[in-house]
C-alpha cells in the first residue's frame, strides 16, 4: 500500500566515525539491538503462550512460537528475478546497462553483504520488518497524511443508525471489547487461507499507541491499558473516560457523553482549532515545536493525554458516506477520511475513529506500526458487534439505561503563543496543499465478481491485476514498473512483500489485446500465462522468496558499512508509477454476506504514490462485487482517476469476454494441436 511511496528515493544516514572496523562493528551493533528488540516481543507474548496450555480452544498467540522465520534469499535467485522483472520495462541498451550493474554487484560486494543479512536473520526474529519500520517509516521526514497514512470505510450500504452520538457509542464500545479481547489474547489465531498460522504481533500496537516526532527520526510510543478517550469535535479537544466502577462505560453511557460533547457551545482557545495540522505538515517543524512549547505546563498536560489516548475519536460536522443518488459520494468520502480538514485527525495515533453526522463511520490510520489488512480486522469485529451484537432503539439510540450521573467529558487546556500558532498555519498550509493536489475516484464495479471470475478458472488477484495492466497501458501508452502489495505474516515478525505485477507474461498479453489482428483464442492463452506467471510470483513472495525486501536490507547494509553500489542506489530510486493492494475482506466471518448482502464493507485506499502515477487499492465483497479506490494528483497533466476507473471498468469487461464458452473449446484444441507440432519436431 502506502509503504510503496516511501520505498522510493527514502534518506538513510549512518554517522559512526572511524574507518571500516567501526563501520562493521556500527552494523554488528544494529543487528544485535535487532535481536534484543525481538526477544523483547518474545517476553512480552510469554503469558499469551502460557494461557495456550490452560485450555484446549486456541488463543491469538497460540501458533506464535512455531512460526518460522523469514529466509534470506541467495543473490543469484534475487538478481535473476529482479532482472527478469525489469526485462519488459527497458530497451536493450537500458538491460544491458543494468545487467553489466547487477553482475558487477553479485561478483564484488554481495557476498559481504549478505553475511550480514544472513547473520541477522539467525539473531533477530525477523532480518526485514525492524528495518523497514526505522528507514521506511520512521525516518521519513515529509508528511505522513496522504503519503504513509491510510483509510477504511464503513458499511457500503446500511447505516444502522443515523444518530451520530449513538452509532458513535456503539462502534466505541465494541473497540473496547476488541481491545480487552486482544489483551488478553482471546481472538482467535490469525490463519491464512483458514489454515496456516499466521504472525499476529502487529495487532499488539493498535490501541495506546502514538508516533512521535523526531528532528532525525520518529518513534513508536506504545503504552498498556490506557483509561481514556479523546475527541475533538469542532476545534475543541476532550477527554472522556472509558470506565466506571471498574468496568467499560456501557454504549448508552458513551453516547450521553459524546452527545454532551456535540451539545457544547464553547469556543477554541487560542491555536486549538488547527493544532493537530502538526501532524499534517513536515515532521522537524513538528518535532521541534513540540520541545519548545509542549514540554511544560498544562501543554504538556494536554499533549500527553491526547499521546496516551486509547485512540482519537472526530465527531466531524459534514455528511458522508456512499450515496447512489450522488456521482461522487465515494470520492468525497475517501478524501475525508485520508485527509480531512487537514486539522481535524490527530495523524500520530495509531488511528483516529472518525463519526459523521449522518451516523456514517471510517477509520484514518497510521501506517508504521502496522499494515492494512490488521486494521481490517479490528473494524470487522467492530462493525459486526455493533450491527448484530449491540443493536439500537427503534429510536435509533443505543440500548441501556442512560446513566446521567457521569462526569462531563473535560476541556483540554492549552496556551500556546503567537510564534507556535504561526508554525501551526505554516504546518496547516504545507498539508493544505497535498490534500488539495489528490484526485480520488471511487468505483463500483457490479458486472461480475469473484464468482465469475472463479467459474473462469482463474485467480480473482491475477485477473484484477491483469485488467489493471492492461487500463494503464490504455490510459499511459506504456508500461511501468508495478507494486503489489503481499503479506508475509506466514512468518515471524513478518509484514509485506512486493510482487511485481508488470511481467513480460502480462505485457505479452497487453499487446496481444491491442493487436487487431490477433485472435481470441490466442488472448486467451496469453492471458493464462500471465495469470499462471501472477500466482507464482504471489506465491513466492508470500513464502520469503520475493526481491524488493532483500534488496532493501542489502541497500541498509550497505550503507551501514560505507559500501558504495550503484545497483543498489539504482534499484532502490525506481518509481512505483502503479501501486496497487488488495485490501481482505470476511477475515473473521462473523456476517454471512450471502444473508445479508447488505451488511458490506466498502474497503478503504491510500494516496497517490508517485507524482504522475496511480494508487488502486480494490476489495472483491463477496461473489459479485469489485470496489475500486483510485488516487493521483491533480498536478499531474497526464494521470486522471476516474479516467483511469472507466478503462479499469472496460479492461475487467474485455477480459471477461475472452472466457466464452467457444473461446475455451478453440483454447483447448489449439493446444492439443501445439502438442502435436511439438511432437512432430522431436521425432
Amino acid at each position: 500500500m502506502a509503504e510503496a511511496h516511501q520505498a522510493v528515493g527514502f534518506q538513510f544516514t549512518v554517522r559512526p566515525d572511524g574507518v571500516d572496523l567501526k563501520l562493521s562493528q556500527e552494523v554488528i551493533k544494529n543487528i544485535y539491538l535487532s535481536g534484543v528488540t525481538a526477544w523483547k516481543k518474545k517476553a512480552i507474548q510469554f503469558k499469551s503462550l502460557v494461557k495456550m496450555f490452560s485450555g484446549r480452544r486456541p488463543l491469538l498467540y497460540s501458533f506464535q512460537a512455531s512460526l518460522p522465520r523469514l529466509p534470506v534469499p541467495s543473490v543469484d535467485d534475487t538478481i535473476h528475478r529482479y532482472l527478469e522483472s525489469v526485462r519488459p520495462l527497458l530497451d536493450g541498451e537500458q538491460y544491458n546497462q543494468m545487467e553489466i550493474l547487477a553482475n558487477d554487484f553479485k561478483d564484488s560486494k554481495a557476498t559481504q553483504l549478505q553475511r550480514y543479512l544472513i547473520l541477522k536473520s539467525w539473531w533477530a526474529t525477523n532480518y526485514v520488518s525492524d528495518w523497514w519500520e526505522e528507514y521506511i517509516y520512521l525516518r521519513g521526514r515529509s508528511p505522513i497524511m496522504v503519503n504513509s497514512n491510510f483509510y477504511i470505510m464503513d458499511l457500503l450500504y446500511m447505516t444502522p443508525t443515523h444518530r451520530q452520538a449513538a452509532r458513535a457509542g456503539n462502534v466505541v464500545h465494541a473497540m473496547l471489547q476488541y481491545r480487552r479481547k486482544l489483551e488478553r489474547g482471546e481472538h482467535a489465531p490469525l490463519r491464512a487461507v483458514g489454515t496456516v498460522p499466521m504472525c499476529s504481533t502487529q495487532m499488539e500496537r493498535m490501541f495506546n499507541t502514538t508516533r512521535i516526532p523526531g528532528i532525525e527520526t520518529d518513534i513508536v510510543q506504545h503504552l498498556t491499558d490506557r483509561k481514556h478517550l479523546i475527541v475533538y469535535h469542532k476545534g475543541r479537544f476532550f477527554q472522556v473516560w472509558l470506565y466506571t466502577g471498574g468496568r467499560h462505560l456501557l454504549p448508552s453511557e458513551l453516547e450521553t457523553q459524546f452527545q454532551k460533547i456535540l451539545n457544547d457551545t464553547s469556543e477554541p482557545q487560542p491555536g486549538e482549532l488547527k493544532l493537530a495540522a502538526l501532524t499534517a505538515g513536515n515532521r522537524v517543524p513538528w518535532a521541534r515545536a513540540r520541545i519548545k512549547y509542549f514540554s511544560l505546563g498544562v501543554n504538556k498536560v494536554s499533549l500527553d493525554a491526547i499521546e496516551s489516548a486509547a485512540f482519537v475519536l472526530t465527531l466531524d460536522d459534514e455528511p458522508q458516506g456512499y450515496d447512489s443518488a450522488k456521482t461522487n459520494s465515494l470520492d468525497s468520502y475517501a478524501k475525508s477520511l485520508l485527509h480531512g480538514k487537514c486539522y481535524d485527525r490527530w495523524f500520530d495515533k495509531s488511528f483516529t475513529l472518525i463519526s459523521y453526522p449522518n451516523g456514517k463511520m471510517g477509520i484514518n490510520a497510521e501506517h508504521s506500526w502496522a499494515d492494512a489488512p490488521v486494521v481490517g480486522h479490528m473494524w470487522e469485529y467492530v462493525l459486526a458487534t455493533d450491527c448484530f451484537h449491540l443493536g439500537y432503539t427503534e429510536e435509533g439510540h443505543c440500548k441501556g439505561d442512560v446513566n446521567k450521573g457521569l462526569p462531563h467529558p473535560t476541556r483540554l487546556q492549552w496556551q500556546i503563543p503567537k510564534e507556535c500558532q504561526e508554525i501551526i498555519g505554516t504546518s496547516y498550509l504545507s498539508a493544505k496543499q497535498i490534500a488539495d493536489d489528490v484526485d480520488f475516484h471511487g468505483y463500483l464495479f457490479s458486472e461480475f465478481g469473484k464468482g465469475l471470475i472463479k467459474k473462469c478458472k482463474t485467480s480473482p488477484d491475477a485477473f484484477i491485476q491483469l485488467a489493471l495492466q492492461l487500463a494503464q497501458f490504455r490510459d499511459q501508452g506504456v508500461f511501468c514498473l508495478t507494486y503489489e502489495s503481499s503479506m508475509t505474516r506466514m512468518f515471524r515478525d513478518g509484514r509485506t512483500e512486493t510482487v511485481r505485477s508488470c511481467t513480460s507474461e502480462a505485457v505479452a498479453f497487453v499487446r496481444a489485446m491491442e493487436d487487431a489482428s490477433g485472435t481470441n483464442v490466442q488472448r486467451l492463452a496469453l492471458f493464462r500465462r500471465a495469470a499462471d506467471k501472477h500466482q507464482n510470483m504471489y506465491r513466492l513472495a508470500m513464502t520469503g522468496s520475493g526481491i524488493d525486501r532483500h534488496l532493501f536490507c542489502l541497500y541498509i547494509v550497505s550503507k551501514y558499512l560505507g559500501v558504495d553500489s550503484p545497483f543498489l542506489e539504482k534499484v532502490l530510486s525506481e518509481p512505483w508509477k502503479l501501486s496497487t493492494s488488495q485490501t481482505p475482506q470476511q477475515q473473521l466471518n462473523l456476517v454471512d454476506i450471502n444473508k445479508f448482502p447488505k451488511y458490506v464493507g466498502a474497503g478503504g485506499g491510500f494516496g497517490p504514490v508517485a507524482d504522475d502515477g496511480y494508487g488502486v487499492s480494490y476489495i472483491i465483497v463477496g461473489e459479485n462485487l469489485i470496489t475500486f479506490h483510485i488516487s493521483s494528483k491533480f498536478s499531474s497533466p497526464d494521470t486522471d482517476s476516474c479516467r483511469f476507473g472507466q478503462h479499469i471498468r472496460k479492461a475487467m469487461l474485455d477480459i471477461q469476454g475472452l472466457f466464452k464458452p467457444e473461446n475455451d473449446k478453440k483454447m483447448v484444441e489449439h493446444g492439443k494441436l501445439v502438442q502435436l507440432e511439438n511432437g512432430k519436431k522431436h521425432i
